[in-house]
């Protein structure tokens, strides 16, 4: 199966998910990096594993529509089968989805359908609760609404603070997300 993922900033999603394909504990190919800043760490990542990278921004577009579209292009210029957003901080839009069905797969720092949005971490730390997580979906017409594929738990300490609890989120995040990706890879080759 050939993946793209999209990214928006650092990229440690990305580099785990990299490193896995590498691996072969995910059994496909990664054959593009996209991002929507063109000065995204995540790129310098992508150089890392000799990925090919695509940037532009959607400010280059007259619009959103026009934006995907040349997106869209990019990925079937180089036939992906299964997009994965690893930090791509835009909504995805009509046409993505309908050429994608059910094939563009997001995580989010929080357990869905709590803390939707931007700002998953924040919202459940500000929120007081006991218990957070990370949820991976499949990306529908809403904001992390689409059927939710699986989801791990962060317990939420006290002492905790905010950078305590990112750190935790990170690291279920980087433990299910290829995890997540390989069933996936492995049931559509079935």
């Amino acid at each position: 199966m050939r993946i793209a993922v999209l990214a928006s900033g650092n990229g440690s999603n990305f580099e785990v998910i990299a490193q896995a394909v590498k691996d072969k504990e995910i059994p496909a190919e990664l054959v593009l990096l996209f991002s929507d800043h063109r000065d995204a760490y995540v790129l310098e990542r992508g150089k890392k594993f000799s990925i090919p990278c695509e940037s532009f921004e959607l400010k280059e577009f007259p619009d959103k529509k026009s934006y995907e579209a040349a997106l869209l292009k990019k990925l079937k210029d180089h036939e992906v089968e299964l997009v994965v957003l690893a930090g791509y901080m835009r909504i995805i839009g009509e046409d993505l989805l309908t050429a994608f069905p059910n094939r563009i797969v997001n995580i989010h720092p929080a357990l869905l359908p709590d803390f939707p949005g931007l700002h998953g971490i924040r919202d459940a730390y500000e929120a007081g609760v006991k218990e957070t997580g990370v949820t991976i979906h499949y990306v529908d017409r809403g904001v992390d609404t689409g059927p939710i594929i699986a989801q791990g738990k962060v317990s939420v300490a006290e002492t905790d603070s905010l950078s305590d609890l990112e750190t935790k989120i990170h690291a279920v995040e980087h433990q299910l997300y290829p995890q997540v990706l390989a069933e996936i890879v492995k049931e559509s080759d079935n």
